[in-house]
């Protein structure tokens, strides 16, 4: 039953151009390893002296003694203090969908976790950086966090490391080359200069033009990236010249060095000003983004036409690309971002393309909301990836008093709420409602975020409102849609009366309309009402439809929310043949959109029809797993499914005993979210006798058997004894003993008798 280990966490792959640092990572590992058991290290550098690969190196190097993984927390793309705890959320791959908000849920989440943290560059949000990173360490004994940061953070048992310069080369022509060769700096310079032209090496001829380089550059990591790219069209020594000239301009010609921010502005400058007058414009208005952005963005904000510029902005080293899955991002490093800045401001630019900026996802968020239920997959990947963008919008809008487009915005928002940000959604919203005139709709946003919350006490004056505006209006099927929400809130609040009565009135509204949102609307109202008062055959009905007309449309979130209550009527009703296809369905479903809400009563629902089966291993830990999702997004457990877990919970306790259901609890609790899931579903892993063999088990897979584990079953089905097998495989008894036990382990099975009863269903089709 065990899935693939896979390390938690997400550090990207060691970054590139990291070189030597053997000094400051020994000092890392000794302060966060040693006796003294530093809490926090923090190192401390001016921008593009590497700062951030540095960390990663040292993270990923310690990050097999953390069990709970190592995370990185990157805020060069956050924009204001109030999203730090967002940040560390998303970091951590958990969702704001408590009533809680997100610094309560993340410390909560961390608590009991040995987990090791980097908070990347901190300086432009420090105080909201410090306050979270002692509150965690306060509140989480087995975290320690390592933070990048040009100033301290100031936090209680902080160790602050400097971040030097890399090393510099000897002066001096008597350097032996090979020595040379190891010398850092000079190293990074062949490296990135060997990238850039693909074909440099360091030799007699050039290493006294690349030292001197080196020195020249202070050893900044950012500046000789910036030279070294240019070895494409320049050797080293017209380079060195050219910047030397740049440099005398600055001191009057002397040799003295310039203060080491001068010495890195003085080198963008220079690499800015070999730009094309096109590739000037479009540099200076990348700055405009807060996050990624994709060539589209860039083509929309900055100038039509603008691959080839941006092209060899990325060639030359200013701008920064990386893929997220099968689109190509860009982004800009931090010290970039503010030349650019400065560049745009100086350029007179800066407010026309801001509002560019804004209007472009303005546009973008408006044209795709009507369609964003039908394609939500497509959508939410799009919003996963500019979100930071699309904040920094809102956050202009609203900055500026154009309160009525900001409320738009977030409206335009609601299945990126509904599915990953919900407080985040509510506290918006509450920003915004009382400063414009809103429309119905924006009331019953904020009301069905509530309910998705379990928050009654939230619902009631929005719905109310939305309900009395719908009707000023003349708008029928928001008055419909809000009043079958209504219906729902009341009996989160324990109103059964005040939820049949709008019910009744949604249903009588919705009898004159043929619009397939409230049609929807109403039937999961009817489902859930059905299942709060225990009419389950209410609850199949109205379920039913709302899966076929859901699947029609192409409406996932609202498909996998009615196989939810589909499944879960199916297992109150103790039919559990009926209860597994849209349980499973469900799942897959929720998968897709990455709806955690409703993967955590998906595995709770599996767990309950696991031990409804019989298979007590198999049930504590989807228990387990579910409770583990249940907790990443600070949801409270559904009132008609906690009955259900708690049966289940009790049933596969009886059967494994205490101390074998808390262990496989317990195991459930360690999966991470895809393996669980992948358990769920019984979806192939690897396995060390030879590729594993899928077997349906009805519309679902079950753990798969491997191909000799496989045979064995089929033969006990057939009443064979170990000798009799073992006669039939030509393998030892004491071998088929051993496939039997692994099947039994794999299965969540007790007995002989359950291998031989689960075969003869499969034989049959269920």
């Amino acid at each position: 039953m065990a899935r693939p280990a896979r390390r938690p966490g997400n550090l990207p792959a060691e970054a590139t151009s990291f070189i030597g640092r053997r000094r400051e990572l020994a000092d890392v590992r000794a302060r966060l390893t040693g006796l003294a058991g530093a809490r926090l290290v923090t190192l401390v550098g001016p921008g593009g002296v590497g700062k951030t690969r540095l960390a990663i190196r040292a993270a990923s190097g310690l990050a097999r003694g953390f069990p709970d993984g190592a995370w990185l927390i990157e805020l060069a793309d956050v924009g204001a203090a109030a999203l730090v705890g967002h940040a560390a959320m998303t970091a951590l791959d958990l969702r704001d969908q408590a009533t809680a908000g997100p610094d309560a849920l993340l410390l909560s989440y961390l608590r009991d976790k040995r987990v090791l943290l980097v908070v990347d560059n901190c300086e432009h949000l420090l105080g909201a950086a410090a306050r979270l990173v002692g509150e965690v360490l306060r509140a989480a004994p087995g975290v320690r966090v390592l933070a990048t940061s040009r100033e301290p953070l100031s936090v209680t048992g902080e160790h602050v490391i400097p971040v030097p310069p890399l090393d510099l080369p000897p002066e001096g022509p008597d350097e032996p080359l090979a020595r040379l060769r190891q010398n850092e700096a000079v190293m990074l310079f062949a490296e990135r200069a060997a990238a850039g032209s693909g074909g440099f090496q360091l030799t007699d001829e050039n290493r006294a033009a690349v030292a001197d380089l080196c020195r020249r550059l202070d050893g900044l990591p950012l500046a000789i990236e910036l030279a070294a790219v240019r070895t494409r069209v320049l050797t080293a020594r017209q380079i060195l010249d050219r910047l030397t000239d740049r440099f005398g301009l600055l001191t009057g010609g002397a040799r003295a060095a310039l203060p080491r921010h001068q010495t890195l502005r003085t080198t963008i400058d220079w690499s800015h000003d070999l730009l094309t007058p096109g590739e000037q414009a479009v540099l200076r208005r990348l700055c405009v983004f807060a996050g990624r952005f994709t060539l589209d963005d860039v083509e929309a904000v900055c100038a039509p036409g603008a691959f080839d510029h941006l092209a060899s902005l990325v060639d030359k080293s200013l701008v920064l690309k990386e893929d997220v899955k099968d689109v190509a991002c860009y982004r800009l490093h931090e010290t970039m971002r503010e030349y650019a800045r400065l560049r745009l401001r100086q350029a007179g630019e800066e407010d026309a393309v801001e509002w560019r900026c804004a209007d472009h996802y303005w546009a973008r968020c408006r044209t795709s909301a009507a369609q964003a239920r039908y394609r939500l997959v497509e959508w939410l990947e799009w919003m996963d990836l500019e979100i930071d963008n699309v904040r920094a919008v809102l956050r202009r809008h609203a900055d500026h008093g154009d309160v009525r487009r900001a409320l738009d915005l977030v409206t335009h928002m609601g299945w990126y709420w509904m599915t990953r940000a919900t407080s985040e959604g509510v506290r918006r919203l509450e920003e915004l409602l009382g400063r414009a005139d809103p429309y119905p709709f924006a009331y019953f946003l904020r009301g069905f975020l509530a309910v998705l919350q379990a928050d009654p006490g939230g619902t009631r004056p929005a719905l109310d409102h939305a309900v009395a505006q719908s009707r000023r209006l003349g708008h029928a099927s928001m008055e419909s849609q809000s009043l079958a929400m209504s219906s729902i809130a009341r009996h989160l609040a324990g109103d059964p009366a005040g939820a049949r009565a709008d019910l009744d009135a949604a249903e009588a509204v919705t009898a004159t309309l043929d619009d397939f949102p409230t049609a929807v609307m109403l039937l999961q109202a009817q489902a859930l009402n059905g299942l709060f008062i225990g009419d389950l055959d209410a609850v199949r009905a109205a379920s039913s439809e709302g899966v076929r007309r859901s699947r029609e449309t192409g409406d996932l979130y609202s498909l996998a929310m009615l196989l939810v209550n589909l499944g879960c009527a199916a297992l109150a009703d103790g039919d559990l043949d009926e209860a597994r296809p849209p349980i499973v369905e469900g799942l897959r479903v929720a998968r897709e959109i990455d709806d955690r809400v409703a993967q955590y009563c998906l595995l709770d629902a599996l767990g309950c029809h696991a031990a409804g089966t019989g298979a007590a291993r198999l049930a504590a830990r989807l228990l387990g797993a579910a409770h583990t999702a249940q907790t990443s997004v600070g949801a409270r457990i559904l009132p008609y499914l906690a009955p259900l877990v708690a049966r289940a919970a009790a049933t596969t306790r009886a059967a494994l005993g205490q101390a074998g259901f808390e262990a496989e609890y317990a195991a459930g609790q360690r999966l991470d979210r895809d393996a669980a899931i992948g358990m769920a579903l019984g979806e192939p892993e690897p396995s060390a006798d030879g590729p594993a063999v899928d077997m349906a088990y009805g519309d679902m897979a079950v753990p798969p058997l491997a191909k000799r584990e496989a045979e064995v079953a089929r033969l006990v089905a057939e009443g064979l004894s170990n000798r009799q097998i073992g006669a039939r495989l030509l393998i030892s008894e004491h071998t088929v003993d051993s496939h039997i036990r692994s099947i039994l382990n794999k299965l969540g099975f007790n007995s002989r008798t359950q291998i031989a009863a689960w075969m003869a269903s499969l034989d049959r089709g269920v």
